[in-house]
């Protein structure tokens, strides 16, 4: 949950709108109060929820209108958004994904969190935007089921092999970096025949002389690009090289910040790449740090009290007795990956054994033994025993790089899954002036 507060409104309200009963500013006032705009299988888009899933990406833009396309393309942008959610929603329904109230309390609580405010405040917040509390309590929930859609198509189709890694790294084309893009697609429909492959160039060439002719890069992608982020400018955020698909790498590698690339051809349809900015990647340093260890457990066997009563009498022989930490972890510890070599805990990143122990390293120095202390695991005693600054950069790299190839699969996995599920279902948009051209408005499930 890393979105602002009012951000996160937006995002939810595209994604599934609140039910409050808005019209467009254009609508007569005998029009009735709500109607059926789009059928997605056996449910339903009601006017209202798009006029308020629109109004919201109005209010997003206040001052900035300029940006936004016309009303009739602004929702058929949100309309479209709206059916893709609706998918996602019944096919995680369909495969028996659920979604506590304790899942939803906890990510509410974590909206609240982030925008410094109580879940009481937070419930004001959201009322006093317009939206029932219990619509923005469906809309979290429907998120997190979409969510965990995606982890499980990823999950079932997305591995990365170590001799990917090892190719990624070792090829002429691996480029290091990272640039901030921002990107708009122009899909063709799954299954689509030449005039439909025609009909998306020509829209991506109009897309191109907007830009040419001065239409700001963001302002285009609301209008022309059918991608998911095309309501927030086509921002792609900042991406390392080897994340990028290597055929858009290599344009983009000859590009300076603020250029844009002509229409790219894809497997799933054209891109129009911008340049935001690029920086170079850099030594990756790590403070790494040498401890050992003993841990007494707490168990069927041992209480609390005697637990922390025997880490006590441990420390008091290796402090005042001046007995050997090593030989008294090996015979006491119950720590399973270190009691038998007497307690080390090898080199390790700061926090690796986590906060609890690294903020008691920070406290000793070389050589010092801690008093002993409670974690989640039980009583502990620490040696520190050194500090060194390691070159993680090859490490790091592999690191990135089984990152980059997972998240290029995952992308083009969820992007093939997204385009099946659409093209297999009913979606018969009732608006004629709200469908588009790739709307399946008779097609069986």
């Amino acid at each position: 949950m890393k979105q602002t507060f009012a951000s996160l409104l937006l995002a939810l309200a595209i994604i599934l709108p609140a039910h409050a009963q808005l019209l467009t500013p254009t609508a007569p006032a005998s029009q009735p109060l709500d109607r059926i705009v789009a059928v997605v299988n056996e449910d339903v888009i009601l006017q209202s929820q798009l006029n308020d899933a629109v109004l919201s990406v109005q209010q997003q833009y206040a001052g900035h209108t300029d940006q936004l396309p016309p009303m009739n393309v602004l929702q058929q942008q949100v309309l479209n958004r709206l059916v893709l959610m609706r998918l996602q929603v019944q096919k995680a329904q369909d495969q028996g994904i659920r979604v506590s109230d304790a899942d939803i309390d906890q990510a509410i609580q974590g909206v609240a969190q982030q925008n410094n405010l109580s879940p009481d405040q937070l419930r004001t917040e959201v009322e006093r935007s317009g939206s029932s509390f219990a619509a923005f309590r469906e809309q979290i929930g429907d998120q997190i089921t979409v969510q965990r859609l995606h982890q499980s198509v990823v999950q079932d189709s997305v591995s990365v092999t170590d001799s990917e890694i090892d190719n990624l790294l070792s090829s002429p084309t691996y480029k290091s970096g990272e640039v901030h893009l921002a990107h708009i697609q122009i899909s063709i429909p799954a299954g689509g025949d030449a005039a439909a492959i025609q009909a998306s160039q020509a829209k991506a060439e109009a897309a191109m002389a907007a830009i040419k002719g001065g239409m700001d890069f963001n302002a285009a992608a609301i209008r022309y690009s059918d991608a998911s982020d095309a309501l927030e400018g086509g921002d792609l955020g900042w991406r390392r090289l080897d994340e990028i698909p290597p055929a858009f790498a290599d344009t983009i590698a000859t590009m300076k910040p603020g250029d844009v690339s002509p229409a790219l051809r894809g497997p799933t349809g054209f891109h129009i790449l911008k340049l935001v900015d690029q920086r170079d990647s850099s030594r990756k340093m790590v403070t790494e740090l040498h401890a050992r260890q003993i841990l007494i457990r707490p168990s069927e066997l041992v209480t609390p009290e005697q637990a922390e009563q025997k880490a006590r009498d441990l420390y008091q022989r290796i402090v005042d007795k001046h007995e050997d930490f090593a030989a008294l972890a090996k015979e006491y510890s119950k720590d399973d990956t270190s009691a038998n070599v007497g307690g080390d805990m090898g080199w390790f990143p700061k926090d690796a054994w986590g906060k609890t122990i690294a903020n008691q390293l920070d406290q000793l120095k070389d050589n010092e033994v801690s008093k002993p202390f409670q974690s989640e695991a039980g009583w502990h005693i620490l040696q520190r025993l050194g500090e060194r600054q390691s070159d993680q950069t090859v490490q790091i790299a592999r690191d990135q790089a089984r990152q980059a190839i997972g998240t290029r699969k995952s992308e083009q996995a969820y992007e093939d899954y997204l385009r099946d599920l659409r093209s297999n279902a009913y979606i018969n948009v009732l608006v004629p002036e709200l469908r588009s051209a790739d709307d399946q408005s008779a097609k069986s499930p």
